[in-house]
C-alpha cells in the first residue's frame, strides 16, 4: 500500500498507543519523588525514550530536545495529559460518528426514517432522521480527523521543546549518523567513479576510436573528405572531453563562484530553468560544491525523466543555513530513494544538512536541501 495512504491509519496507531504511554507516564510522575536518586533519572529517561521511539515508529519524527535531564518530567507530565484527554476525544468524537453512520444508514436502508423538525430563528426546516444521521456522523468523522493531525502536531511540537536526550543515548545517536553519513560518502564516490567510467567509455573512448580509424583511412588514401571529416571528429571529442570534465568538476564553481556554476546549468539545461540567488558571499567550498551537485542532478531529472517545461532554482542563506531548492512543473512521482536523488541525500547528509523531495504524482516537484553554516 502507498506510504500516502498508510500514513493516516499509521499516526491514528500512535494516537492509540499514546493513550497508555501517557497513563504510565502520568503515573510514573505521582510516584517518582518516593524513588528519587539516580533510579528515578534512568526510569524517566527510559519512559521518555519509549515516547520518543513511538513517534518515530508512527508519527516519522525522529528529533527530540537537547541533551540534559531537567525537561524530562515536564515532558511526560504534558504528554501524558495531552495523550490521555486527546487520544479520548479523538475516539470517543469516531466512536460518535460511527453510531450516527450506523444509525441513519439502518433508517435509510430499512425505510423507518421519521421527520424531524428543525427549528432557528426565522427559520424551519425538517429534514429526515436518517439525513440528520448521516450529516451529523461525517461532521463528527471529520472533526475527529482534524483534532487528530492537531493533536499529532502538538505531541511533535512538545517532544522538540522538553523531550531530552540522555548523554548516552545523544552519543550512541550521533555515531550511528556518523557511521551511516561514512557509508553514504563511500557510496557516492562509487557510484560517481561509475559514472566518470560510463562517460568516458560510451562518449570520449568511442569517439577516439572513429577518430583514429578515419586517420588511418586518410593516411592511406590522401583523400580531402577524410580529412575534413576527421577534423569534424576531433572537434567532436574535444567538446565531449569538456563535457566530461564540467560533469566531473566546473572550473567555474572554484573560480567564479556558485552563481557563476548555476548559471551555467541554467544555460547547458534543454528545459529553460531560472536562478533565484540570495547570498550575502561565498560558502565554504565543501557547501558550494555539494549546493551545485543537488542543483545539477535535480536539472537534470526534471529535464530527461519528468518532462518539465520549466524549471526553479533558488538559493537562500542565512547565517545558519543555506537553503537550495529545485523546482519543476513535471509529471510527478520521483523516487527520493533510487538514482542520482539517493546520492545526493548521502552526500547533504555527509555535512550534516537534511535533504527532501516533494514529488506526488502528477507534480509539481520540489527537491529541497538545507545546509548548516555554521
Amino acid at each position: 500500500m502507498p506510504r500516502a495512504l498508510t500514513s493516516p491509519l499509521r499516526r491514528a496507531v500512535g494516537v492509540a498507543a499514546g493513550v497508555p504511554t501517557g497513563l504510565a507516564g502520568l503515573g510514573w510522575i505521582c510516584v517518582s519523588w518516593a524513588v528519587g536518586g539516580e533510579r528515578a533519572r534512568r526510569a524517566t529517561a527510559a519512559l521518555v525514550g519509549l515516547e520518543r521511539r513511538r513517534l518515530a515508529s508512527w508519527y516519522d519524527h525522529h528529533r527530540g530536545g537537547g541533551i540534559g535531564g531537567r525537561g524530562g518530567r515536564a515532558y511526560l507530565l504534558l504528554r501524558g495529559a495531552l495523550g490521555v484527554l486527546g487520544g479520548y476525544l479523538v475516539f470517543a468524537d469516531v466512536f460518535l460518528a460511527v453510531l450516527l453512520l450506523y444509525g441513519g444508514a439502518g433508517q435509510l436502508v430499512s425505510g423507518e426514517a421519521h421527520p424531524i423538525p428543525l427549528r432557528l430563528p426565522g427559520v424551519r426546516v425538517t429534514g429526515d432522521s436518517s439525513v440528520y444521521g448521516i450529516v451529523l456522523g461525517l461532521t463528527a468523522l471529520a472533526l475527529s480527523v482534524g483534532w487528530g493531525a492537531v493533536l499529532v502536531g502538538l505531541e511533535r511540537r512538545l517532544a522538540d521543546r522538553l523531550a531530552p536526550f540522555g548523554r548516552d543515548e545523544a552519543m550512541r545517536g550521533r555515531i550511528a549518523e556518523l557511521t551511516a553519513s561514512r557509508s553514504g560518502i563511500v557510496r557516492a564516490v562509487d557510484d560517481e567513479r561509475r559514472r566518470i567510467e560510463r562517460d568516458l567509455h560510451d562518449g570520449v573512448q568511442q569517439r577516439g576510436v572513429t577518430l583514429a580509424m578515419l586517420l588511418g583511412r586518410a593516411r592511406h588514401a590522401a583523400e580531402p573528405a577524410l580529412i575534413d571529416e576527421a577534423y569534424a571528429e576531433a572537434r567532436r571529442l574535444l567538446d565531449e572531453l569538456r563535457d566530461v570534465a564540467w560533469r566531473i568538476y566546473p572550473a567555474e564553481l572554484d573560480s567564479r563562484g556558485l552563481r557563476a556554476a548555476l548559471d551555467e546549468v541554467a544555460h547547458r539545461s534543454a528545459v529553460p530553468v531560472t536562478v533565484s540567488y540570495d547570498s550575502p558571499g561565498r560558502l565554504a567550498p565543501e557547501q558550494e560544491t555539494c549546493a551545485y551537485f543537488v542543483v545539477r542532478e535535480a536539472v537534470t531529472n526534471a529535464s530527461k525523466h519528468a518532462g518539465a517545461g520549466a524549471i526553479l532554482v533558488g538559493l537562500r542563506v542565512t547565517e545558519e543555513e543555506a537553503t537550495v531548492t529545485v523546482s519543476d512543473d513535471g509529471r510527478g512521482g520521483a523516487d527520493p530513494d533510487g538514482g542520482g536523488l539517493a546520492g545526493l541525500a548521502r552526500r547533504v547528509r555527509a555535512l550534516d544538512g537534511t535533504f527532501a523531495v516533494d514529488s506526488p504524482p502528477g507534480g509539481p516537484t520540489t527537491v529541497t536541501a538545507r545546509l548548516p553554516c555554521a
